[in-house]
């Protein structure tokens, strides 16, 4: 595949844009830019053509890597290859990787972050040098282990989890094929001898929900990441399968590094510790908060799973200071057990206290039927907000069960039904998407 690429006249530090599902040829694609230093750049298949010319204008790629059917840019600027074309013939069999620095461009992935505005996130070789901190920190992984997970190649969740970890540790990487549904993928675990599952916290819901009882004799445990996994789909998934799951907290410009692992005793709704080799602090107006105490998560520069920075940006723009400011709002104990609060944007004002979603969200989630909740603040006129929970169940008395699980302040003063809740490519929940979407009909854009 490297061979191919550079036949058709790609430089080192060209970037090569995925429009590809999720078919073999990705993860070799993937492997196959980086082995000769161009710079793979991974988009969501599910992108409209609209999306991927915004990415397209912003990277101005090479080449582009395509599959039948998934959309291309509405203008395009140079050669597209489509997979079936793929022409392997008269390739030397014993092309040498391109050297490099541990700190130079490999590859840029592409996240909404903070705002509905992509941004690119660049990555150096090193990325997967510090993704063995994440071996014994959140896998447990072992040479031995068959790890299945269900998530889209464009991920870095699945990537780096699914694929490239699995590979550097010796183990089997098993991925569906896409298109498989959730309720199918316990049949895949039995079958396919899986001894680590993982998931995105809305596929365990889903799967679960099919499938109240799974039978997968060398299941170890599961991994969870994406975002905070419901108290509820928890205890289903160890009812389910007599295991344990384990989360991680991350994000697309450091991975994850913040998560629970197995052997590790955590405190309830803690989502993990900071893995041992990372430096992480709990900031307030650049200053440490005390403990159990709501703040920023910070990266220190000098992680080496830390991005480069961002596409188009200055060096360093995305530092303050020494730090690498996360955007997700924690507290951490004295034993350094770590509690997701929510993204810093996500946060709900109530009457001048900051209150966290999760929080709200929390106190329904074991209600028989309530189905999915997502609180969030929504403006219903000028200068005046209030928290709404939307879900997606049958339930009337959602009030009620908020006068006696939650403090006045907290309490929704607006409860919707929605047939479902937006999310995002990979599964996340999209709260943003459901103020914007209330204020639009209520006319308080």
């Amino acid at each position: 595949m490297a061979g191919q690429l550079l036949s058709i006249g790609l430089s080192p530090g060209d970037s090569v844009l995925f429009r590809l599902d999720s078919c073999v040829e990705f993860p070799i694609a993937y492997l196959a830019c980086i082995y000769v230093g161009l710079v793979p750049v991974p988009l969501s298949s599910q992108l409209t053509s609209r999306e991927v010319t915004v990415v397209t204008d912003m990277v101005g790629g090479r080449l582009i890597l395509h599959s039948p059917g998934v959309s291309l840019p509405e203008k395009i600027d140079c050669p597209v290859l489509s997979v079936s074309d793929l022409n392997m013939e008269n390739i030397p069999s014993d092309l040498e990787p391109r050297r490099s620095t541990p700190h130079a461009h490999a590859y840029t992935i592409f996240t909404s972050g903070t705002s509905c505005t992509p941004r690119g996130v660049r990555h150096a070789h090193r990325a997967v040098w510090a993704r063995q901190i994440m071996f014994e920190g959140w896998y447990g992984l072992q040479s031995s282990d068959r790890l299945l997970h269900a998530g889209a190649f464009n991920w870095t969740y699945t990537l780096g989890t699914g694929l490239v970890d699995p590979w550097t540790i010796g183990a089997t990487a098993l991925i569906p094929a896409a298109g498989t549904p959730a309720k199918d993928l316990p049949t895949l675990l039995g079958t396919h001898d899986v001894t680590i599952f993982a998931a995105a916290p809305g596929v365990y819901r889903q799967m679960l929900a099919d499938n109240p009882t799974i039978r997968a004799d060398q299941l170890r445990h599961g991994l969870s990441a994406g975002e905070k996994m419901p108290a509820r789909t928890r205890a289903a998934w160890v009812r389910a399968t007599g295991t344990d799951v384990h989360e991680a907290l991350g994000m697309s410009e450091c991975s994850t590094f913040i998560s629970g692992a197995p052997g590790v005793a955590l405190v309830d709704g803690a989502s993990g510790r900071p893995q041992t080799g990372r430096r992480v602090a709990v900031l307030e107006g650049g200053k440490p908060v005390g403990y159990n105490t709501a703040g920023e998560l910070a990266v220190h520069k000098d992680d080496p799973g830390l991005m480069i920075g961002y596409l188009n940006q200055p060096e360093g723009a995305h530092l303050t200071g020494d730090w690498f400011m996360t955007g997700d709002l924690v507290s951490m104990s004295a034993t350094g057990d770590v509690t997701y609060l929510g993204r810093a944007d996500d946060m709900m004002n109530a009457g001048g206290v900051r209150v966290s979603p999760l929080e709200v969200e929390a106190a329904f989630a074991d209600h028989p039927s309530v189905g999915d909740v997502a609180a969030t603040a929504v403006t219903v006129k000028a200068d005046v907000t209030v928290i709404a929970l939307f879900h997606t169940g049958p339930a009337n008395d959602l009030a009620d069960r908020a006068e006696t699980h939650l403090a006045t302040y907290k309490r929704p003063r607006l409860y919707i039904r929605k047939d479902v809740l937006p999310k995002g490519p990979n599964g996340k929940l999209n709260r943003r998407a459901l103020a914007r979407d209330y204020e639009a009909e209520h006319g308080q854009t």
